[in-house]
């Protein structure tokens, strides 16, 4: 029992006694509290209790944070709406009925566990080492009485629920801060719904549906890649006669990980690993704040290409200016200027162009813009209107308007009502449109006897633009070309056949003045300068290797970024290997594609200037031409590293399932991350499978875990390979596949070979030999087996050399 008292002898001047707690313990006993800066602390030190002030803030919460990070995290609040000015003069205590209380300097209680005990003195309260604040018995640990993983705030640790307990009749839910300086509920939740026979987990105006041990719902995260990242073990359903939740476990023991509702309204995934200096965001959705519902509140409008994303609508104002300027727009707008319907007054609107309409409008059998714009003005209830293939109107308050940019498909005109005073004049816009349109039509129909020669004139100049344009790839030039988006647009028929979508873009086909067919990608939200743009896109524009995709050039204009590749007729690997409707690629093949690729990773590693790390190594990103050569693409996470390979990368890159352990530990990042990512596609282009997918045997054996299991004990590698091929397969080559993709996974990247030393043993220059078993498989898929102890034995004593070289 971790307390301590005051000194005896202090007992003798004092009529009453109250137990304080020193730092450290990790135990509230009855009687016992806590006041000023004292806290109680876990068992293993991971988890801290006591009063903390958020931010910039003067007031005081009781709450929860990690104990061992440099950051003081909170993870749990209990008086989210009643903050405290004096911490000092407050205290939590737990009564002798073993109800956990925190009063104030009046003794006035402000929060509570509202669960008592029949019999006194019989229960204490404990913080865990996994964050879980409980109320049990003294003598009987497993009788928990009240936890605070029934009550959480805005974090989801692991081993936390979500859910409902019909104990309390209460849901089990998250609901984020309002701001960072006030972690008084939001708006926005995370609950779980049981829908007949379905389990429903409700989230930001989102159903995702648990179903067979995996989320569904489009608009969630992949349950494959979830399940299977390295941080999340395991989600799981559970269901009692008391209670029904959901579950998670944490994956990684050596790093900590929390889900959190964020107060921007986004769900989010933290990883603090070894040797990490903060927390890394690993997964995040929506991944566009503007596409959170309600982000921005009532009659504001967002926009990602600005800071701040929110900005209130022509003639409103924010609601509370001093949470605005915290982030926090969820009470919207309010009108400076209050509308004069039915006061013998004159209401306008104002147009919001290419916008993205609010939600819920109603439909109405208007036949003109006119005559929808009147409908409006002559219903007080109504707040704006839109003419889009009919009339569309909007009463009450407007939520999640988004400003989009000019070249983003599906903007609108939308018209937002107000006070006419507040455009400080009487006539709406539809008024002024008119008389623009009027004056045009006047300046047209007195240029019309220059028509001819104006169109002559106009004619020559775009031969010349053109010229100008396309010159370079008219004329054979490899040197990289600086597009107009004009141009881009006409190239793909405004971007109109798409090719593929990802994080950073989307890929459409077009062709070139010259026929030269092309992809262009479309990056999306790159908010980076235009001089690093450049310099970035031209050294990359400067590599030219037969395995490589060639990048003919950019365009850099204003927000808009594009890159212009070469186009691939035969798609990504990822669509060969993996789509059912697919032909399957024979061995000889899939060893070219395994030879060109190494070829390509070994010339940006070995002979660039600097040395590119292309971090995101998958079958996704191996596009094949005509003859099916592989030609490695997507450098949108690939870093110039230079030649030292120094630093230490905090910000994760890459893509779950390829990721090797040193992104996970924190350690530096080297080429090796890129062998690690080989290893595992090398391992796909054999069983012509994802490697996360469960075994034809239907087991949890991790096909990676078991082709490193098979190389190691010399078994038959032919039970490796893709079953389609039925055996079909050059016996030396395969087992030169197997060997690299088992070097390439090592755990330890100076255990791993250079891209140079696998593109010479798959080309029969080198020989391999036998590769141990990584310790990372076994941490993540333990055998309870006989031999499990040898095989780690094994690796425990292996060498770090890895290459037993003959030359041929």
């Amino acid at each position: 029992m971790k307390a301590c008292f005051f000194l005896p002898v202090l007992l003798l001047f004092s009529l009453s006694f109250k137990a304080h707690l020193c730092r450290g313990s990790d135990t509230i006993f009855p009687g016992q509290s806590l006041s000023g800066n004292q806290t109680i602390r876990s068992d293993g030190g991971t988890f801290e209790l006591g009063f903390f002030t958020p931010g910039n803030s003067r007031n005081y919460y009781i709450g929860i944070w990690y104990g061992r990070l440099p950051t003081k995290t909170v993870v749990w609040v209990a008086n989210r709406n009643q903050p405290l000015s004096d911490p000092s003069s407050s205290t939590l205590q737990l009564s002798h009925e073993g109800k956990l209380v925190l009063l104030t300097q009046s003794r006035t209680e402000i929060w509570s566990t509202n669960v008592s005990s029949n019999i006194p003195n019989s229960t204490v309260s404990v913080l865990l080492d996994n964050g879980n604040l409980v109320v049990r018995g003294n003598s009987n640990s497993s009788s928990v009485a009240w936890q605070s993983f029934d009550h959480p705030t805005d974090t989801w640790l692991p081993g936390g629920r979500i859910g409902y307990s019909k104990l309390t009749n209460e849901k089990i839910f998250l609901t984020p801060w309002r701001n960072p300086e006030n972690p008084a509920p939001g708006i926005f939740s995370i609950e779980v719904e049981l829908n007949g026979t379905s389990h429903v987990l409700l989230w930001n105006h989102t159903k995702m549906y648990w179903s067979s041990g995996e989320w569904t719902g489009k608009n969630f995260v992949n349950a494959p890649e979830i399940e299977r990242d390295y941080y999340i073990k395991n989600y799981r359903y559970v269901r009692t006669e008391n209670e029904s939740y959901f579950t998670y476990d944490a994956g990684v023991p050596t790093a900590v990980t929390r889900l959190l509702v964020d107060y921007t309204g986004q769900f989010k995934q933290f990883v603090w690993g070894k040797d990490f200096t903060q927390w890394t965001i690993l997964w995040m959705r929506p991944t566009l704040q503007c596409e959170v519902y309600g982000f921005c509140g009532a009659f504001s409008s967002c926009n990602t290409q600005k800071e701040p994303l929110c900005e209130c609508m022509q003639g409103f104002e924010p609601t509370m200016l001093k949470d605005w300027q915290l982030e926090d727009h969820s009470d919207g707008c309010v009108r400076k200027t209050p509308l004069q319907c039915g006061n013998g007054g004159n209401d306008t609107f104002f147009v919001i162009s290419n916008t993205a309409f609010p939600v819920d409008p109603e439909k109405l059998t208007v036949p003109k813009p006119e005559e929808c714009e009147k409908t409006c003005l002559s219903n007080c209830s109504c707040t704006a209107y839109a003419y889009d293939n009919g009339c569309l109107i909007w009463k009450g308050a407007l939520f999640n308007l988004q400003k989009l940019h000019a070249d983003d498909e599906g903007g609108r005109d939308f018209h937002v009502r107000i006070a006419a005073s507040e455009l400080g004049e009487t006539g709406t816009n539809a008024t002024r449109a008119k008389t623009t349109r009027e004056k045009v039509t006047w300046i047209l129909i007195g240029t019309i006897g220059g028509f001819f020669l104006v169109f002559s004139i106009v004619l020559i100049l775009l031969h010349r633009r053109q010229r100008r344009t396309f010159g370079p790839l008219g004329a054979g030039d490899n040197s990289l070309v600086l597009f107009k988006y004009k141009d881009l647009q006409s190239a793909t028929k405004n971007f109109s056949e798409k090719l593929g979508e990802g994080a950073f873009g989307s890929v459409f086909k077009g062709t070139l003045p010259n026929s030269a067919a092309i992809a262009v990608k479309k990056l999306k939200n790159l908010m980076q300068e235009e001089k690093q743009f450049r310099t970035e896109v031209r050294s990359m524009g400067t590599i030219q290797h037969a395995n490589l995709v060639r990048l003919r050039g950019f365009c850099a204009k204003a927000s808009k970024r594009c890159l212009v590749f070469d186009y691939m007729p035969n798609g990504s690997l990822e669509s060969h290997l993996f789509q059912r409707d697919s032909k399957t690629l024979d061995w000889k093949t899939r060893y070219s594609i395994a030879i060109g690729t190494a070829r390509g990773l070994a010339y940006l590693h070995e002979k660039c200037r600097d040395c590119i790390i292309h971090c995101d190594i998958k079958p996704e990103n191996i596009l094949l031409d005509t003859e099916f050569n592989p030609k490695v693409a997507d450098f949108g996470l690939a870093k110039l590293m230079g030649r030292d390979f120094s630093r230490v990368l905090t910000t994760m890159r890459g893509t779950i399932g390829y990721l090797a352990p040193e992104w996970l530990s924190g350690e530096a990042i080297t080429p090796k991350a890129d062998v690690f990512s080989y290893g595992m596609l090398l391992l796909e282009i054999i069983s012509g499978r994802r490697n996360r997918n469960l075994l034809d045997d239907g087991t949890n054996d991790y096909y990676p875990n078991r082709a490193a299991n098979t190389v190691n004990r010399g078994h038959n590698f032919l039970t490796l390979l893709d079953k389609r091929l039925e055996g079909n397969a050059d016996m030396e080559d395969l087992t030169r596949a197997c060997k690299v993709a088992c070097w390439c996974i090592q755990d330890d990247e100076k255990d791993r070979p250079t891209m140079g030393q696998i593109v010479r043993v798959l080309e029969g220059v080198y020989e391999m030999g036998t590769p141990p078993i990584p310790c990372f498989f076994q941490q993540f898929f333990p055998r309870n087996t006989a031999d499990s102890a040898i095989i780690y034995q094994e690796v425990s004593s292996s060498s770090n050399s890895y290459l037993s070289m003959s030359l041929k």
